[in-house]
């Protein structure tokens, strides 16, 4: 007695899109939120196109405006800085990870205000400090520094808001 099953394999294997249908996908998927470049060509191969019409399609979304880089950037650089917390230098690894231009990079990062991204420093150092039982100064400083230095933020600055806090 022979059970008729579906092969397991089949379900991995996805559908090939026409060219028409992964160009109104992928606007959708560009419209959405703001893309880079390299993601928005991998889910094009992953619509199973080739590479020809990979690079149409992307070519057609930057010239209607669907990716941009610079705007990408300067998304991502202002929303992990405000809602996570992030320094420039962690930004800017990450912007790297994703092959965008040092061009975009820059224009991102100066986007930032230098009085905002002081006072988040202080402010992280502060909410540290609270929230820390440690009595050794030293050791106090040292953990608050290498929190901050490991979300992104430049070594120096870190160490002159510290000695400013605590040393008060």
């Amino acid at each position: 007695m022979s059970l008729s099953r579906e092969d397991p394999f089949e379900k991995r294997i996805k559908r090939k899109l026409s060219y028409e249908e992964a160009k109104v996908k992928v606007a959708s998927y560009c419209a959405y939120q703001e893309r880079y470049q390299q993601e928005v060509r991998s889910k094009l191969y992953s619509y199973g196109l080739y590479q020809s019409e990979v690079e149409e399609l992307l070519s057609y979304l930057i010239s209607e405006g669907f990716v941009n880089e610079e705007r990408f950037a300067l998304a991502f650089a202002g929303g992990k800085f405000r809602l996570k917390k992030w320094g420039k230098v962690k930004i800017e690894n990450e912007l790297k990870k994703r092959n965008i231009s040092p061009y975009c990079i820059q224009k991102a990062l100066s986007e930032i205000e230098e009085e905002d991204y002081l006072d988040t420093i202080a402010a992280l150092v502060e909410s540290k400090m609270t929230l820390s039982s440690n009595e050794d100064l030293f050791t106090l400083k040292k953990q608050i520094a290498d929190y901050l230095i490991r979300k992104g933020f430049e070594s120096d600055l870190v160490w002159n808001i510290l000695n400013d806090k605590i040393s008060k």
